[in-house]
């Protein structure tokens, strides 16, 4: 249910520091019950079913596509539930009233695409627009298994579009594959994710 010009300003909220009272087993255990409450979104035509369409404008985003490290590796399609994100216009850019941060059902769905024109799972996301974040009486960005969530705005300085699309909001992914580095599993981009067969965006 989200460069060039401003990595130096953003590698702090890509990084992960996990506090000292965050259980590394406990985050594992959290993303689990996360892939399991989605598990049944593995067809897309079950999550098409259920109300989420490919996010404007429907390509695949990779670290190397946003002028980032390729290493970094992906984040996939991104198929978002528009009543979900409380969606109130898309041009020129998406914007809404979501504050919705519950992973069991999440706003966003991430797919990465296959060889043979498939799309598999490989995980969910939440985002909640900054205006109506503030709006709702939040003075920081919201958390989740110990991690402040990124903060994403467009720089109209630089032709990337950090925002993909979206207004300023807050967001936070989980990726479900096994990750070396226990971190990378929260983090915006997943080096275990592709957009080998997919149009970059």
């Amino acid at each position: 249910m989200i460069y060039s010009g401003l990595i130096s300003a953003f590698v702090a909220l890509f990084v992960l520091a996990l506090p000292s009272n965050v259980v590394a087993h406990d985050i594992s255990a959290e993303i689990k019950k996360i892939q399991q409450a989605t598990s049944k979104y593995s067809d897309v035509n079950v999550a098409l079913a259920e109300g989420y369409v490919p996010a404007p404008p429907g390509h695949c985003i990779d670290a190397a596509s946003e002028g980032l490290p390729p290493e970094w590796g992906g984040m996939g399609i991104h198929y978002i539930r528009p009543d979900v994100l409380k969606i109130t216009a898309t041009d020129p850019r998406v914007d809404g009233m979501s504050t919705h941060t519950d992973f069991m059902k999440p706003a966003i769905l991430l797919y990465e695409p296959q060889a043979n024109g498939g799309l598999i799972l490989v995980g969910a996301e939440n985002l909640v627009f900054m205006k109506a974040w503030k709006e709702a009486g939040h003075h920081n960005p919201p958390k989740s298994m110990g991690r402040t969530w990124d903060t994403m705005m467009d720089d109209a300085n630089t032709p990337q579009d950090e925002a993909h699309m979206f207004q300023p909001h807050h967001d936070q992914h989980v990726y479900f594959r096994k990750h070396a580095n226990l971190k990378d599993g929260l983090n915006p981009f997943s080096p275990t994710v592709s957009c080998k067969y997919g149009k970059k965006g």
